[in-house]
């Protein structure tokens, strides 16, 4: 297992390098010149002069190599740059805005869970009845619905009609998580609603389901201590790829209901041209995507029996 971990390692971090690379080189062919885009959004009219003084103070005139290099030792250091708009340190804003992104990630996948896994077993033990057509409607509906049309469906519901919640993030951040975290939640439910539904149904038509019914065993007895723990690996996996995708991914959420996280940052900062708040932002990404595949691999590996025989994950 040990050597299987450090193969993964080494592949993980060939992968880091070359996203990091990738979206160094890409935001430096994108077009738009950072120094001269942050004096004209200040309203200030400069000699070229400035310019490139400001270009030399910020290593902007150096060869990509160079400046990808400057970037990846500061990096491996935690050093993450400054910001050309705030001109704070990036890792301290960075730090700064992490929590609220944790939070709501946190508070995403524990309604997902707590939602997906009971569906998904309703629908699979229900094959064909009402309780299946319901949940399979709901899986159809909440994946095909858009994240921003589906926010502004639960605005429209629950600040406007029902004045129960507030439109955007307020002080009082238990009321003002629940629109972000259901927007989150409701289409990875529907979609691993119908994903655990499938994994259930294919463990309820193996042999041993209907050796335990031929022996009087019950039927949610069946359920509860063999088909949802054989069904465990696949819950597990779709639940490590959903904790990879918000944490990464919420930046549409965010910035709809103003949730101050560092999506929300992203996207403030790719308006501004802000590229190391973008290219830290990349880089979290990149490490969180990879972290949670590893996490996810070493859970299988225990969870799979066959997989702790085989040396490494199936």
């Amino acid at each position: 297992m040990l050597r299987y971990i450090g193969r993964r390692l080494l592949h993980l971090i060939s992968i880091l390098i070359g996203i990091t690379f990738l979206s160094f080189g890409m935001m430096r062919l994108a077009g738009g010149d950072p120094v001269t885009y942050l004096y004209e959004n200040a309203g200030a009219a400069v000699s070229q002069e400035v310019v490139d003084r400001t270009k030399a103070e910020y290593g902007l005139d150096d060869p990509f190599l160079v400046q990808y290099g400057r970037w990846a030792a500061g990096m491996l250091n935690g050093d993450m740059g400054t910001s050309y708009v705030s001109h704070r340190d990036v890792y301290d804003t960075f730090v700064s805005k992490l929590p609220a992104t944790l939070a709501l990630t946190a508070v995403s996948v524990l309604l997902t869970a707590a939602l997906a896994v009971p569906l998904g077993i309703l629908a699979a033990v229900r094959q064909g009845k009402l309780p299946d057509l319901l949940v399979r409607l709901f899986s159809f509906v909440g994946t095909s619905l858009p994240g921003f049309a589906l926010a502004v469906l639960l605005i429209y519901v629950f600040c406007i009609r029902l004045q129960l919640l507030p439109t955007i993030a307020t002080a009082d951040l238990g009321r003002s998580i629940v629109l972000p975290a259901l927007t989150l939640a409701i289409p990875m439910t529907a979609k691993y609603a119908r994903q655990i539904r499938a994994a259930v149904l294919e463990e309820l038509g193996k042999d041993y389901v209907a050796a335990a019914r031929a022996r009087g065993i019950p039927g949610r007895a069946i359920v509860g201590r063999s088909v949802l723990r054989a069904s465990l690996l696949s819950i597990v996996t779709l639940l490590a790829l959903s904790i990879g995708s918000l944490l990464g991914g919420t930046t549409i959420v965010e910035t709809i209901f103003m949730w101050d996280g560092v999506g929300k940052m992203a996207v403030d900062a790719i308006d501004m041209r802000d590229y190391p708040i973008i290219q830290a932002y990349v880089a979290w990404m990149a490490v969180i995507y990879v972290a949670v595949n590893l996490v996810s691999d070493i859970l299988c590996w225990y969870l799979d029996p066959q997989a702790r025989e085989g040396g490494g994950p199936s």
